[in-house]
């Protein structure tokens, strides 16, 4: 008995404790509910997000977790579009334009739609859904903009469904 609570109890208790360290300080949990960023996550994809992030490291196209005002402080998950004192224009077409120059965006759905032209003040961040059609995102809020205190982190890493586990692109 000796041995099995050494060898067993005491490493199982400990790798327990470490993994709710983990996921209070350093990585959150997040189940996706909409189909806006499909293909890249779909409804249902659980997600770890790596709360340690620092926004000044983000890159155009991560997929960032966010609160947003719009939706009273709803954590949303959304492409980094947008950074500070970049204008945004989408056309008619769907197409994307920052600072005059088109974005690639290979993992972007289309639609078509009204253009708009987004100016991005300092220290705020624009986001969109990769599925624009289904998307309710900073094309359609009041205040399109996220402030850099409201982002919670980046998405590493799709742990369910496990015929999906891997790094989110």
């Amino acid at each position: 008995m000796k041995y099995f609570v050494k060898e067993w109890v005491i490493p199982v208790i400990i790798a327990l404790v470490i993994v709710l360290l983990l996921n209070k300080f350093i990585f959150i949990l997040v189940t996706v509910p909409t189909g806006s960023m499909e293909t890249a996550i779909v409804p249902g994809d659980r997600l770890y997000v790596n709360e340690l992030f620092d926004i000044k490291d983000a890159k155009r196209g991560d997929i960032l977790v966010f609160k947003s005002d719009e939706l009273e402080e709803k954590r949303l998950v959304k492409r980094l579009i947008g950074l500070p004192g970049e204008t945004v224009e989408v056309k008619n077409d769907g197409s994307v334009y920052i600072n005059g120059e088109k974005l690639d965006e290979p993992y972007a759905i289309k639609a078509e739609g009204i253009s708009k032209i987004f100016n991005i003040p300092e220290n705020h961040y624009l986001f969109f859904g990769d599925n624009r059609p289904l998307s309710y995102d900073a094309r359609y809020w009041k205040n399109p903009y996220i402030e850099e205190s409201k982002i919670i982190g980046n998405v590493i890493f799709r742990f369910f469904p496990f015929n999906r586990i891997g790094k989110v692109e």
